[in-house]
């Protein structure tokens, strides 16, 4: 069952980022996004000299020769060994961190091992972070970063999918928890990411509490796993889900300033969408639908083709920008229109009172 449904997510996912009824995949006209109402204050004279442009980030300890990573995925059955494969290559090629797909087949069935060991084969001295679930246990957390000899260890929460998923986890309440175990079990940092629905600033407060070094906030507007579960499912009874959460720009303006780094993932379209995801205070950008779409639509030299690209530009970006390194897009001025301009001028709320049953 869970090989079937790693292969199912990977075809799912391709499918929804080749959409022919949305526009997406043409670089000209992007899908509507979150990101659409972040504009950067064009300053005819803040450009710099493209040569003092470096890419180099610092992260979890350790330099990235760029501040773009090849997020968590698949991994667990033949086809998704093939693809870890050639991502890896990938970021291998182009010098990017990579996060392997959720590592739970391997804890189940450690047969599948080389699914997710062909990553640190491919890219044998790049940043690797080894993904796992909450339900995970210190013990199964030490050997998954073993396995990989992982630089991190990447905790996705998934609540929602696995609510909608037809043979998910149905308890969660033990996750903080489970985190914090984790967190003092493996002697490489933590990062939490969502899997697309957002994390909230709450959210990365508690993980700052928890032992976490990293947040992802993983926020929707891309591959949406609300719509691929229910899509499993025989009659697509909880469709009224897709779409549920945070954007990534939402949650970066909710999550800034909340105990500890923050990383961007879901919804980046292009360029322009790193860029804008730095300048809210992201540390590193992440994408997974768009690249896994170049790999099995166009093949790896493609894939190597775009990320070249997209560094390209965004090196681009920072030049007539000003920015010598990416954290200092972080200074550029910015104007948030439209749905975000109304998250800044109205925090969240509650609406439970003192009467409110806890």
């Amino acid at each position: 069952m869970t090989a079937s449904r790693k292969d199912d997510h990977v075809r799912l996912a391709v499918a929804q980022h080749t959409d022919a009824t949305v526009p997406h995949r043409n670089p000209r006209s992007p899908r509507p996004s979150a990101f659409d109402d972040i504009r950067f204050v064009h300053h005819a004279l803040a450009g710099t000299d493209r040569d003092q442009v470096d890419l180099r980030t610092d992260i979890a300890g350790r330099t990235w020769q760029t501040p773009l990573y090849i997020n968590a995925m698949t991994g667990g059955t033949p086809k998704t060994a093939q693809i870890n494969r050639d991502l890896a290559t990938a970021a291998r090629e182009t010098g990017l961190a990579i996060a392997t797909g959720s590592m739970s087949p391997y804890l189940k069935d450690p047969t599948t091992a080389d699914t997710f060991t062909t990553v640190r084969t491919h890219h044998p001295h790049g940043f690797v972070m080894a993904n796992v679930n909450p339900d995970t246990t210190p013990e199964q957390a030490r050997r998954a970063v073993g396995l990989l000899r992982a630089d991190a260890l990447q905790i996705h929460l998934n609540t929602v999918q696995e609510s909608i998923m037809p043979e998910g986890d149905r308890s969660f309440g033990h996750w903080p928890t489970a985190i914090e175990a984790m967190a003092k079990a493996v002697d490489v940092p933590v990062i939490v990411k969502e899997v697309g629905f957002g994390l909230s600033g709450r959210t990365v407060a508690r993980l700052a509490d928890l032992g976490v070094a990293l947040a992802d906030v993983a926020g929707n507007g891309g591959t949406d796993f609300a719509r691929i579960e229910n899509g499993r499912r025989a009659h697509a009874d909880y469709a009224y889900l897709e779409g549920w959460g945070l954007s990534t720009p939402a949650a970066l303006l909710d999550a800034r300033g909340r105990g500890i780094p923050l990383l961007a993932s879901g919804g980046v379209r292009h360029p322009l969408d790193m860029a804008r995801a730095l300048a809210l205070g992201a540390q590193a950008v992440g994408v997974s639908g768009p690249f896994l779409t170049t790999l099995i639509t166009c093949g790896t030299d493609a894939l190597i083709e775009q990320i070249t690209t997209w560094l390209d530009h965004l090196t681009s970006l920072m030049t007539l920008l000003g920015a010598h390194r990416p954290h200092q897009l972080a200074a550029c001025e910015l104007e948030i229109i439209g749905d975000l301009r109304s998250r800044l001028d109205r925090p969240f709320t509650s609406f439970a009172s003192e009467d409110t049953p806890r």
